[in-house]
């Protein structure tokens, strides 16, 4: 990775800027208990995590082809309530002032869709990203490349110039096929450039002493 010419920084959301587990655990046991079925497994979470959630509720409703019940009942429950039990990853707001300051380009992509302004609305981070992706904004969500190639091409960016910071194999497989840099985010298994456990990491990444 030459650290040079790193001019953008991308995070996922879920499990990167915030440790989302117990909000969305609590979000989809309640879907879950409105039609009389058993709460997330780990095995289902760790799916979830990193779906859309329509790829969530095909995933854990398999076999159902009506699913408008299921969506509507999903807007009942909406997810605002479930935001103050996500916690902010210590040092994000230090981290992403850095950045601007030292005039990177700082994005996420996210899986999530609808509920992306609200995260950022309730923890007053929308003046910190100058480009935010979500599954609502392309045809292919990932781990499909293409909310990584949405940013490139608003900012005139190459491949080489992005650093994409997640936690999941969709994560993985979207950095990859787009050509970007990818750090893992305190998920060692994963196949990445750097392996990170923190904020204050990601400043090490960039060579960046503050």
């Amino acid at each position: 990775m030459d650290i040079s010419k790193i001019k953008a920084v991308v995070f996922d959301c879920d499990g990167v800027l915030f440790d989302t587990a117990l909000a969305n655990r609590k979000f989809y046991n309640e879907v879950l208990a409105s039609f009389d079925k058993s709460k997330l497994t780990d095995e289902q979470f760790a799916n979830v995590h990193m779906m859309t959630v329509t790829a969530a509720i095909q995933y854990l409703f398999p076999g159902i082809e009506d699913t408008k019940e299921i969506f509507a009942c999903l807007k009942r429950i909406g997810y605002a309530k479930f935001i103050p039990f996500m916690e902010m990853e210590e040092g994000l707001v230090r981290l992403l002032k850095i950045l601007k300051h030292k005039g990177f380009i700082r994005g996420i992509a996210t899986n999530r869709t609808n509920t992306m302004d609200q995260v950022l609305l309730h923890n007053d981070l929308g003046s910190y990203f100058e480009m935010v992706v979500t599954a609502s904004d392309v045809e292919n969500p990932k781990p499909d490349p293409e909310q990584l190639d949405k940013i490139m091409t608003a900012f005139g960016l190459d491949p080489g110039e992005v650093i994409f910071i997640g936690d999941s194999e969709y994560d993985q497989k979207a950095a990859q096929s787009a050509g970007t840099w990818f750090v893992a985010f305190k998920q060692p298994e994963l196949a990445a450039c750097v392996n990170v456990n923190s904020m204050e990491d990601i400043l090490g990444v960039l060579q960046i002493n503050e």
